[in-house]
């Protein structure tokens, strides 16, 4: 190896780098250990709030290299929440709504309610977006009516009017929904911030009028509902100045020092005991402050009260900080403040018009707290001056001197009111409101009569762009509607843990074991290359942020597969190189560089698999897909660097290496399987089995999960074992519909599928389905039940789900077909890949068809299975390009040995033979422990994947390979037919003679 040091480089580098972003992850796990130690009490339960209180006391203290606890966990690698319980929601802003708030009063109109109605409709199954159905379905209402006759009014000026052309209307349309997503996102950040959980997941999906949002660790999914859904609250108020409340301020400090006093006399009998203590838990633990004490209160409960109150008794004075626009408290103490502000006696100290608002986002104060600034609002009757549906306009711009600042203009009444509060606001803040937010309070130069104004201050940027967003969500309210949700409990996630966990440290320990009993010494470093390839998969994903999940412990797992595959590759090829009589040190050389194409090929056809996966999935292929590809860059930089180093250094310390053990010697030594002659039986067999799968398709049809179809599925647990037909009847009585109740996992758990109210996208509608189930649940008696995990998909989602799976598969196929005729220039190898890729999908679709309920898991049609398909192609592809590189090479010796095409690649599939049946049982054995211990929400994804490779394999061997043998046959027929006459042509034609 020529450039030994910069792999040696890189590879401490990556180390380096894992082993730091790593850390952050133990020290967050080591913190959270202890903030449940501490909230545990004497029964064993954890008191959740006790276990926040503890994180809030460290949240802005320096924990480990200089970081707060909230960049430590912010960079920690986080777990998904199929791992920790939480929820899963997909938001979609109601295009309904804006197309009705950009119309006025045309949207009354019969066309414009029929044009809506009827576009609702068509989205249920159409794949084109709303405004096109819109405008289609509008047009068939009122085919002679141009759209600006119908949106161009005062609150599009400036973007339309009524002599625009539909084009334009349609493309402002567009632009004005996009603009609404964007500031829907916006306001739901806002909210989920103020809902504070941590490590949130908010991202728009690409291409749709919907937002994803991940919330890890939620336990309150109503509450949830309540807080996502609706349009945004946008008002504007005067603010109170500290000057005018001198008199109620004077008398709340008086209060904090009276309240201060009377606890410190009701701690003062232990405050001796407690400073001992706590200067011990300080040398102990390296905590200090409320942290310190917060373990002394775990550590000794009899003094947990007293000591408590001593040290909020403390800072109880200290509490509210001065700041220029009222108050501020730390973030830590928030909802110490607020219990303290909705006392009666505090609120006695101030007008009967004020409002306590915070501000939307806090400023650094001393020793790196975080304060939240607290302001007076003035609502009269519990009414703000001005509310944001007056606002027709806002964008960001620059003032004369080059700052960001902010637009906004008004309708007719907005701008008479506005007059009215900025004349009566001059040299004073008016604060813009948003679900009870503070987002600014800039200070009234002048009277406005006008209705256009200009928000300055010290913006960037970023700031003014968001701040309009948010000004102009008053104009047009939109509501958010969750169109797929998912509820997973903390219970079923903490099971997901242990059976992922352990089953892929169960499945790793055979393939370790495997390695070394097939290759002797030779395994041992692959097994040190494979433990390094998962320290690097876990380093890089935790710098990226990346999330695990469950289904990313199944990515580990095939990362395993791949791993092993190319150091198989390696290991196979020096093998063929000492059988031919190279010296050792020569043929390891030889055996890593031809063995390169096949690795780079195989890795690259999966890696292309991957990415489709990425782009395409969400939720349990994502997180599959995530890891498979951060996981194929890993194994192929450990497999072709790393394990070539070892084997170097070995090689010139003097360390020869068998590649076999006396077990496996002449394991597919010599072997000659005929493949090629009886290929016409197994097409037979292939087209027997697909018969029969399209007969099951068209009679038995498939069992779609709620991805593709829509519905509510809830997970049940009973105290007892439940017979499944005895609670199908109670829930078909109660939900007044047939009703799908499938085992899952374990007697005492189902899992409950129902259509009951999914067209409704109300909150109430969830709670009142999950009442139902409940009470269906109520009528065995004596076997109580509780749900511990939920999801939904509505209609549009769900046509949306599988048109994009359908995508995913053709293009997949597609791209690997481009690939391997790039790489193998001729079309025979792509056609014998596609034909044997579908091949490979009719079958899996057969059995998914035929034994669907027959077998003790779900066989549901889903994202899972489509992850799983995809999956399949890439493995299959892995298998089939590693055999086409041999009959690449095998083809290109042939050229002087004259063997027929039949022999050439029959010697090839000999030859690979010993590779494909290595890494197909050492994924086979990992899939198996993986869906025997992995859990039931991996079982039917694991169960896809094991009979893909299953089927890949016999496709690569027995469908892929003779098509190749067969296309190239009729080839060199037709170049041999052609050569014949052209050489019967060519005498005729030159015996021709020109006569005078």
């Amino acid at each position: 190896m020529t450039n030994k040091n910069g792999v040696i480089g890189l590879t401490l580098v990556l180390a380096l780098i894992s082993v730091y972003y790593l850390s952050f992850t133990f020290v967050s796990r080591n913190i959270k250990g202890k903030a449940e130690t501490y909230a545990t009490g004497a029964d064993g339960k954890v008191d959740v709030s006790k276990k926040q209180h503890y994180i809030d006391s460290l949240w802005r203290e320096d924990v480990y290299l200089g970081q707060t606890l909230q960049e430590v966990m912010e960079r920690e690698l986080s777990l998904g929440l199929d791992l920790q319980g939480g929820m899963h929601v997909v938001l979609e802003v109601s295009p309904v709504d804006i197309l009705k708030g950009m119309a006025g009063g045309n949207a009354r109109s019969a066309a414009f309610q029929q044009a809506l109605k009827k576009a609702g409709e068509d989205k249920k199954a159409s794949n084109s977006t709303f405004i096109n159905l819109f405008v289609k379905a509008f047009k068939e209402a009122a085919p002679n009516t141009s759209l600006a006759s119908v949106f161009a009014n005062s609150a599009n000026r400036g973007k339309i009017n009524s002599t625009s052309s539909d084009s334009d209307v349609i493309k402002m349309l567009n632009t004005e929904v996009d603009s609404s997503i964007e500031r829907a996102l916006q306001i739901t950040q806002a909210r989920i911030d103020k809902f504070g959980v941590t490590n949130p997941n908010i991202q728009r999906l690409p291409g749709k009028n919907q937002i994803l949002v991940e919330l890890p660790g939620v336990d309150n999914p109503e509450r949830v509902r309540r807080l996502l859904s609706g349009a945004a609250k946008l008002e504007f108020s005067e603010v109170y100045l500290t000057n005018e409340l001198a008199s109620g301020l004077d008398q709340l400090g008086k209060y904090l020092s009276k309240q201060a006093e009377i606890e410190k006399a009701s701690a003062k009998t232990t405050a001796t005991t407690t400073a001992a203590a706590a200067t011990d838990t300080t040398k102990k633990t390296g905590l200090s402050g409320l942290a310190a004490q917060l373990e002394q209160k775990g550590a000794d409960s009899t003094q947990t009260d007293s000591s408590a109150l001593a040290a909020q008794s403390a800072a109880l004075t200290n509490l509210f900080v001065p700041m220029p626009q009222g108050l501020g408290v730390y973030m830590k103490d928030t909802a110490r403040a607020n219990e303290i502000l909705a006392r009666p006696e505090v609120r006695s100290f101030f007008p009967a018009d004020l409002v306590f608002m915070w501000d939307r986002k806090g400023m650094d104060g001393a020793n790196n707290q975080l304060i939240l600034p607290l302001y007076f609002i003035k609502k009269s009757n519990g009414q703000a001056a001005m509310e944001g549906d007056v606002i027709v306009d806002a964008n960001h711009d620059y003032d004369d001197r080059g700052r960001p600042e902010v637009t906004m203009r008004m309708n007719g009444e907005g701008a008479r009111k506005w007059k009215t509060l900025t004349a009566r606001s001059i040299g004073r803040p008016v604060a813009i409101i948003i679900d009870n937010l503070v987002y600014t309070a800039p200070t009234v130069q002048g009277e406005i009569p006008n209705g256009n104004s200009s928000i300055t201050g010290n913006f960037t940027v970023e700031e003014t762009k968001d701040m309009s967003n948010v000004l102009k969500a008053g104009k047009l309210p939109a509501p958010t509607h969750i169109v797929e949700e998912a509820v997973v409990g903390s219970t079923l996630g903490a099971e997901a843990i242990s059976q992922g966990v352990w089953s892929s440290l169960v499945g790793l320990v055979i393939v370790l074991v495997f390695m070394v009993a097939y290759y002797s010494k030779a395994g041992w470093i692959a097994d040190l290359a494979l433990f390094i390839n998962l320290f690097f998969l876990l380093g890089i994903m935790a710098s990226l942020g990346a999330v695990l999940t469950l289904s990313g412990i199944a990515g580990i797992v095939l990362t395993i597969g791949t791993a092993v595959d190319a150091n198989v590759l390696i290991y196979e090829g020096i093998k063929i190189e000492i059988e031919e009589g190279k010296p050792y040190k020569q043929a390891v050389v030889d055996g890593f560089k031809n063995s390169l194409s096949a690795i780079i090929d195989s890795n690259v056809t999966t890696f292309l698999t991957g990415i489709i996966l990425y782009v395409f999935g969400t939720g349990l292929v994502l997180g599959f897909a995530t890891t498979l590809l951060i996981g194929l860059v890993t194994s192929f930089f450990t497999a072709v660097f790393i394990t070539r180093l070892i084997l170097e250094k070995q090689s010139e310390a003097g360390h020869v290496f068998k590649f076999y053990s006396g077990l496996t010697k002449n394991w597919f030594k010599d072997n000659n399987f005929d493949f090629i002659s009886q290929r016409r039986r197994f097409y037979v067999i292939s087209t027997i089995v697909i018969i029969i799968g399209i007969g099951s398709f068209i009679f038995k049809g498939f069992g779609l999960g709620i991805d593709f179809k829509g519905g509510r599925s809830y997970i049940v647990r009973f105290e007892q074992s439940v017979e499944t037909d005895d609670l199908r009847a109670a829930m078909d009585e109660v939900l007044g519909a047939p009703t799908e109740i499938k085992t899952y996992g374990g007697f005492d758990q189902v899992k409950i599928t129902t259509p009951y109210l999914i067209e409704d996208v109300t909150p109430e509608a969830d709670k009142q389905a999950e009442a139902k189930i409940l009470e269906g649940a109520a009528k065995l008696k004596g076997n109580p039940a509780k749900i511990v995990s939920y999801s939904k998909v509505g209609p549009t989602m769900a046509f949306d789900t599988m048109i994009s799976a359908v995508y995913a598969v053709l293009l997949a196929l597609a791209v690997n077909f481009v690939y391997i005729f790039i790489r193998f220039r001729r079309l025979a190898f792509s056609y014998g890949a596609v034909v044997s890729l579908f091949h490979d999908v009719i079958i899996l679709l057969a059995v998914y068809s035929l034994f669907n309920g027959w077998l003790p898991f779900s066989l549901d049609i889903d994202q899972a299975f489509i992850g799983g398909i995809l999956t399949m192609i890439g493995y299959s592809m892995n298998d089939t390009i590693v055999i086409y590189d041999r009959i690449r090479d095998y083809m290109n010796e042939n050229k002087s040995k004259g063997e027929s095409l039949s022999t050439v690649i029959n010697n090839a599939l000999n030859s690979t033979l010993s590779r494909t049946a290595v890494t197909g049982i050492s994924v086979i054995l990992v899939l198996l422990v993986l869906m025997v211990f992995g859990g039931v929400v991996l079982r039917g994804f694991t169960f896809c994947m094991l009979l893909g490779v299953i089927v890949g394999t016999y496709s690569s061997l027995f469908v892929s390979a003779p098509i190749v043998v067969d296309l190239l046959q009729k080839d060199n027929a037709r170049e041999a037919l052609k050569m014949a006459t052209d050489e019967v042509a060519q005498p005729a034609a030159s015996g021709k003679k020109l006569k005078a």
